[in-house]
């Protein structure tokens, strides 16, 4: 993640793994989950925030996870179905449960299926928030497999050359094992930076750059501008279209395909409300035992990520990183540190813990 959006050394809090996992299972539990449901989530949201991606971590997606179970948008108690299965397929209607709950038993049947025929494809439809998407691909991989995951919902990104959003920001992941090297862990928006990014940048004051949105009639903003009010307005990756906007409108559209077409739903495009017919996920599991060795396959990834991060840097850079690896560093961290939390958080976390009547952060 860019500097420009991390807690800035003067307002930063640290706080243990097992603080805020113990709070935020409480809060769920508090919310009408189950005991094992909101041990699910509170797995997704404290490993996303030991990895360093505050964006889907604790900071900006429980206090909105806590407006949509209150509003009635997301089910505490889901009662999920698979809809139709093959041996190597399901498509599973969530029954607006979130996606923070559900998307481990998704790919655990994606992973069952792997094993059997080599490949596991499961869609969901009628969902709810998935949180980072790179958490379940990387759930695929410590199990041996290449786990892929995307979300679609929302309509906040313009295609290249509109002045109307059509897309949410449709994030896509995909992860491996490796050997003695980090695993692979690529977790991107098809957007230029993700809609989460606005309340970071607002809540540690920092401007968003240029060719990251675009005004009102749909032209890019190239100079560097303040937070607007509302969410929207986001250009694909590439920005404009001479450097590439056509492609990242491509993922978008991807995404769309996969998630919620092949879902047997529609894009949030379609949707007089977000949530008519919910978020939709993809998720995929591919056994490598099924197409090479195991072993194999990680001493050639090995390889492959050393030869990378062993690059000669450019001039002014330290070093070359590979996706996945500055994840893992920021993880041994915080684990051994704490996670860093603004302190407008540690606060939100003080109030909502006496008006639920759950245990306090502890800081460190």
């Amino acid at each position: 993640m860019l500097e420009r959006f991390k807690v800035p050394k003067k307002d930063e809090v640290r706080i243990s793994h097992e603080s805020l996992h113990l709070v935020v299972k409480a809060i769920f539990e508090n919310l009408g989950n189950s005991s094992e449901d909101a041990e699910e989530a509170a797995d997704v949201l404290a490993m996303t925030d030991l990895r360093g991606v505050e964006t889907h971590g604790v900071s900006n997606m429980l206090r909105s996870y806590i407006d949509q179970y209150t509003s009635g948008q997301v089910n505490p108690d889901p009662r999920w179905s698979i809809e139709k299965e093959t041996p190597a397929i399901a498509v599973v209607n969530a029954d607006r449960g979130l996606g923070v709950v559900l998307g481990r038993r998704a790919m655990d049947i994606a992973i069952e299926k792997a094993k059997t025929v080599g490949v596991g494809i499961v869609t969901m439809n009628n969902g709810a928030h998935l949180g980072a998407v790179g958490h379940f691909s990387m759930y695929a991989a410590q199990q041996g497999m290449v786990g892929m995951c995307a979300t679609s919902a929302g309509r906040g990104v313009l295609p290249t050359f509109g002045s109307e959003g059509r897309f949410g920001t449709n994030p896509i992941s995909i992860a491996a094992p490796a050997g003695t090297e980090a695993p692979l862990l690529f977790d991107a928006a098809t957007s230029q930076i993700a809609g989460n990014k606005f309340s970071l940048a607002r809540r540690v004051g920092s401007d968003l750059l240029g060719g990251w949105i675009a005004d009102d009639l749909g032209n890019p903003i190239m100079d560097e501008t303040e937070v607007p009010e509302d969410y929207g307005g986001l250009l694909p990756i590439g920005g404009t279209r001479e450097n590439g906007s056509h492609k990242g409108y491509g993922f978008l559209m991807m995404v769309e395909v996969l998630a919620a077409m092949l879902s047997g739903s529609v894009p949030g495009m379609f949707d007089e409300e977000l949530f008519e017919s919910g978020y939709k996920h993809y998720f995929a599991a591919y056994n490598i035992e099924s197409f090479t060795d195991l072993e194999l396959f990680k001493r050639n990834m090995d390889e492959m990520l050393q030869k990378l991060r062993s690059t000669p840097p450019a001039p002014g850079q330290a070093r070359v990183l590979y996706p996945g690896l500055a994840e893992f560093e920021e993880e041994l961290d915080r684990r051994a540190n704490g996670i860093p939390l603004h302190v407008e958080v540690v606060e939100w976390f003080k109030n909502i813990s006496e008006e639920m009547s759950v245990p306090s952060l502890e800081i460190l």
